[in-house]
């Protein structure tokens, strides 16, 4: 299991694909997944997993939420209209996307800012290495992180999914 950093990000605000201001506060006490996306990466098939997470843990307090990023190597090029039904059609997404965000250099979402001072398992902080980075923020800010080809139903991500679940 990745090493548990606590950051305090749940009051830190980013905007959604409907324009307004949103906090991981508004989830509550559910844990949340934050992962950066792409429509045409390969590793964009970890929708379905990512789904699959939603469907099968968020009864039990857990909500994936979905970060459109464009910063590596342009594989998030369509406008929001056209990645929402890309996710909707194509992968069935039922969890939230956000508005496109900058993960990397100084123009980063202050959301990721914070995030990225979260360690991997090997310890390692800092920027993200690639689209689906996942971090999953436990209720009480401990933060998770796991590299983008961890997949989103590895062993290590699902223990600390049910870890993080609210009592």
């Amino acid at each position: 299991m990745t090493e548990a950093t606590t950051v305090d990000i749940r009051n830190i605000s980013y905007v959604g694909a409907d324009g307004a201001e949103h906090t991981l506060a508004e989830f509550g006490d559910k844990a949340v997944l934050v992962v950066n996306v792409a429509s045409k990466c390969g590793l964009t098939p970890q929708y379905e997993q990512l789904e699959q997470l939603q469907r099968s843990y968020g009864d039990r307090g857990l909500q994936v939420v979905g970060f459109p990023c464009n910063q590596f190597m342009g594989q998030e090029p369509g406008s929001m209209d056209e990645i929402l039904d890309y996710c909707a059609v194509t992968w069935g997404v039922s969890f939230p996307i956000a508005d496109k965000i900058k993960v990397n250099g100084s123009h980063a979402a202050p959301l990721y800012k914070a995030l990225k001072k979260a360690k991997n398992a090997e310890g390692a902080k800092g920027p993200v290495m690639w689209n689906f980075e996942k971090f999953l923020v436990a209720p009480d800010g401990t933060v998770h992180r796991f590299r983008p080809q961890t997949k989103p139903d590895a062993p290590e991500i699902i223990a600390a999914i049910e870890a993080s679940l609210p009592a």
